[in-house]
């Protein structure tokens, strides 16, 4: 983090001390009502059937994914290093161990952490633990996870490397603050303007999903710029240990505006769309091997149903393979008449996968003609994935699991740039060129 961002933070710190005393004894009350409140035992927590709902809830959640250590560790048991722009934040031992875990919380203890970020004693916990959106989580689905998480889940003996953040993000006690400032502590309240569908999707997107932790622009304070679709920001895409999470809103250029309602609930099943040959990419392999896979078919549906009516935000790129432009560098392709730069390497090195017209191959390889990741703003995901290659998802239901091999030894910044330049401006693709100081810049953060 630069020394103007820390500054900045600072800043921001000090003005929200300082508005925010004015209301902390009100505040604290009210936590504390609410605390009191929730001090209920869950309902049968040794029911096989509310067991296993609040599995299948934990896999709405994808508490796997920062809560286990891939191929090493064990279930929930915590220590998966996370980056963040303040340093490195370990994930915690949620088995219900009683002395590394938390089998000594009580449902209101389990409640208070996940809805408000506050563990036990008062500990605040960092927001890489998502409590702004699953503070929107039912109290019927809360009770579900707190017998799953009691009475489902192998407690294993296991206590993490310690979280330790350099001044002034060691001050844990800020965070109720930053509380206050930005969070809304509000359960998930159904639209009577929409379907069931639709607010069946509303409420897995706001809230146990929590998909604008990744997909939602961060602030000034690295708070998510809103929460629902009320905010003009929401969904539109955002920077996440260098990869850029994609518009979810429906832009036809780098949104879902051209991806059907059945490719996005494929994509999420499969880790493949059907018709648009999409493919996830970074972090969104893991949610679909961890998470979305296991999701039911009405759940996958009404997620699908939920993002397409999202009125297109933040609108960047086009597509228009129709084009008589795109028509002649079509044309040019094929007879090999290709004299652009870029170009030659993608003919030499992209096309045997994603083949000179860019259509890819499906179930295969994504397509790169009016790929949404291609006509994004934030060109950093695609030039991670030459520089570092990628893989798709390994799913039960799924096509064969596939690599992209890495380019970063074997292309330099410029012809990086120029590749994808050429990508981001053949069939019918239509997005700013990306310069060498671009590609420079994504070497240099994934060296650090």
């Amino acid at each position: 983090m630069t020394r103007i961002a820390q500054r900045a933070v600072c800043t921001m710190l000090t003005v929200m001390v300082t508005v925010a005393v004015t209301v902390l004894g009100a505040r604290s009350h009210a936590l504390a009502q609410a605390g009191a409140a929730s001090a209920i035992p869950a309902a049968a927590s040794t029911d096989p059937a509310l067991i296993a709902r609040g599995e299948y809830l934990a896999k709405l959640g994808d508490c796997a994914g920062c809560h286990t250590v891939p191929k090493q560790g064990a279930p929930f048991a915590g220590g998966l290093a996370m980056g963040s722009p303040f340093g490195t934040i370990y994930s915690t031992n949620i088995t219900p161990d009683p002395q590394t875990g938390i089998g000594r919380y009580s449902y209101a203890d389990f409640e208070h952490a996940l809805r408000d970020g506050v563990a036990p004693g008062g500990k605040r916990l960092y927001p890489a633990m998502p409590y702004p959106s699953f503070t929107r989580i039912s109290d019927a689905d809360m009770q579900a996870l707190y017998a799953y998480f009691m009475d489902g889940v192998q407690p294993v003996s296991h206590r993490p490397p310690e979280t330790k953040l350099p001044f002034p993000f060691s001050q844990r006690w800020g965070l109720f603050f930053w509380d206050f400032a930005f969070v809304t502590h509000e359960r998930f309240t159904p639209d009577d303007r929409h379907d069931a569908q639709w607010n069946r999707g509303a409420y897995i997107v706001q809230s146990l999903g929590h998909c604008g932790a990744c997909h939602t622009p961060r602030g000034p304070g690295f708070e998510e710029r809103g929460y629902d679709e009320s905010s003009r920001l929401y969904l539109t895409g955002g920077s996440n240990d260098h990869w850029f999470a994609p518009n979810l809103t429906g832009d036809p250029g780098s949104g879902l505006g051209r991806v059907p309602p059945q490719d996005i609930a494929s994509f999420l099943k499969s880790g493949h769309g059907a018709d648009v040959h999409i493919v996830p990419f970074g972090s969104m392999v893991q949610v679909v091997e961890d998470s979305t896979q296991y999701f039911n078919d009405d759940d996958l549906d009404a997620i699908a149903h939920y993002l397409k009516s999202l009125p297109a935000r933040e609108s960047s790129g086009a597509y228009h393979p129709r084009s008589p432009t795109a028509q002649q560098r079509a044309v040019a392709l094929k007879t090999g008449d290709v004299e652009r730069p870029g170009a030659g390497l993608y003919m030499s090195f992209c096309a045997k996968c994603h083949q000179a017209d860019g259509r890819g191959e499906p179930q295969k390889f994504p397509a790169l003609a009016g790929n949404p990741t291609v006509l994004a703003p934030d060109t950093s995901s695609l030039i991670r994935l030459v520089i570092q290659g990628g893989s798709s998802p390994q799913t039960v239901n799924g096509p064969q699991h596939r690599k992209m091999p890495v380019f970063g030894d074997q292309f330099t910044d410029t012809e990086i740039a120029s590749v994808l330049t050429f990508v981001r401006n053949t069939w019918g693709n239509e997005a700013a060129p990306i310069a060498g100081r671009d590609v420079s810049a994504v070497r240099d953060k994934l060296k650090k």
